[in-house]
């Protein structure tokens, strides 16, 4: 399986569409936050959003990054995690349905194809699915840990 990779224009317009779309001024702080997810091929703690935002913008607060990280997520052009050391975000991968494998150690995303919704029984006929996510989350072959690949 390959390591999940996006590209990098398409999802820095595809963020500042959906901010646009909502009304957003598309300012050079905003497509600094877009650039940022972007390039990024892992999850990035709301700190670290922070700490790279306010090398650039050093009058910006953590209460706007982390309000501006929720509201992307809400607008669904950010993911949300919660791992180990907690909330994490990153780019919602637009390319088709697939879901992901996550490593808990070095939070590499692999991509697989198998969509479990297909096999879902038990879902009351009432209920309308709208969307769906299935994340599984142990270790990469690189981060297993020696004790489980000795089994």
């Amino acid at each position: 399986m390959a390591i999940h990779e996006h590209d990098t224009e398409t999802t820095i317009e595809e963020i500042l569409k959906a901010m646009s779309a909502k009304g957003w001024r598309i300012t050079d702080q905003r497509k600094s936050l877009a650039s940022l997810f972007a390039e990024s091929r892992g999850y990035l703690a709301p700190k670290d959003v922070y700490e790279y935002m306010r090398q650039q913008y050093p009058g910006v607060s953590f209460d706007t990054v982390y309000r501006n990280l929720r509201l992307l997520t809400e607008m669904g052009v950010l993911e949300q995690i919660y791992l180990n050391d907690g909330l994490k975000f990153r780019a919602r991968c637009e390319s088709h349905h697939h879901h992901h494998l996550i490593c808990i150690s070095c939070e590499r995303t692999i991509p697989f194809e198998f969509c479990p919704m297909k096999q879902m029984d038990g879902v009351p006929t009432d209920f309308q699915v709208l969307n769906h996510r299935f994340e599984i989350l142990g270790y990469c072959g690189d981060c297993t840990p020696v004790n489980a690949k000795q089994q």
